[in-house]
């Protein structure tokens, strides 16, 4: 008689087209990483930009550890922090949200909810924003702000984004500035309350969207008087509202359940 083969359960998630496995911690086989790139591979897996792995906290709901689509760690994912308190929403009906992430603890407050898509407005805490600086590529000098999320970001603002842009990113995130890599954001300001993002983000390469990201362009939009509080960024798989208060920055947009089921192991 054969064994039984052994299976992962997971939830799929989508914050505007980023989208996230969401597997229980204690499941995960010896080597996470591997595991990760296994099941985020579009062709050969479910498919997703990353997993957040989940674990019980004494002073949270919920703890997670996000390892990207490549398997290389990541502090926090805005976009899958999101999903994650749509997934305790869903689960156990709390509409205040409290889940640490490795940039520290975030709190997220339902806003609205249709079928399985909900709308949380989540505390961000405090963005660092740098002066701008001049990084040296193949293709020239590129000129771009700085800013930390608890995870670290380089904003570009142009006029109007630009053919072959990803290639340029990818050299960015590999510059000897930036050791631990960057997440890279290409921003055009339409209006004060309203920008278009493009990101490229490590880990995963081009991404629909990020809530990290969004926070990050808006800061850098705001701190060169480009935009004011509170402002939407519209991104390719949709768009969120950041606004700050004081200090602290509040990232509002939607996280939508998509599946759920199990993922063989060889």
């Amino acid at each position: 008689m054969k064994p039984a083969v052994r299976t992962i359960p997971f939830v799929k998630a989508s914050a505007c087209g980023n989208d996230f496995l969401l597997i229980d911690a204690a499941l995960a086989p010896p080597d996470a990483a591997e595991f990760t790139r296994l099941i985020c591979d579009r062709h050969d897996g479910v498919g997703a930009d990353g997993v957040e792995w989940m674990s019980p906290h004494f002073s949270s709901d919920l703890a997670i550890r996000l390892i990207n689509a490549d398997g290389s760690p990541a502090e926090i994912s805005g976009n899958g922090t999101r999903c994650v308190a749509a997934y305790v929403c869903a689960t156990q009906g709390k509409e205040r949200v409290s889940i640490l992430t490795g940039a520290g603890n975030k709190v997220c407050s339902l806003t609205s909810r249709r079928d399985s898509e909900y709308e949380f407005e989540i505390e961000m805490g405090k963005g660092t924003v740098e002066p701008e600086i001049v990084l040296k590529i193949s293709s020239g000098e590129v000129r771009g702000i700085p800013v930390s999320m608890g995870n670290p970001h380089f904003v570009i603002l142009l006029p109007e984004f630009t053919r072959g842009w990803q290639s340029q990113a990818g050299e960015i995130q590999t510059s000897p500035h930036f050791p631990e890599g960057v997440n890279v954001e290409y921003v055009v300001v339409d209006s004060k309350f309203d920008l278009r993002a493009r990101f490229f983000e490590r880990g995963a390469g081009e991404t629909q969207s990020s809530g990290t990201g969004s926070c990050a362009s808006a800061l850098a939009a705001m701190s060169t008087g480009r935009a004011d509080s509170s402002v939407k960024v519209h991104a390719p798989g949709g768009t969120q509202t950041v606004r700050r208060v004081a200090d602290t920055i509040f990232l509002r947009g939607p996280a939508r359940l998509l599946c759920q089921g199990e993922f063989f192991l060889s």
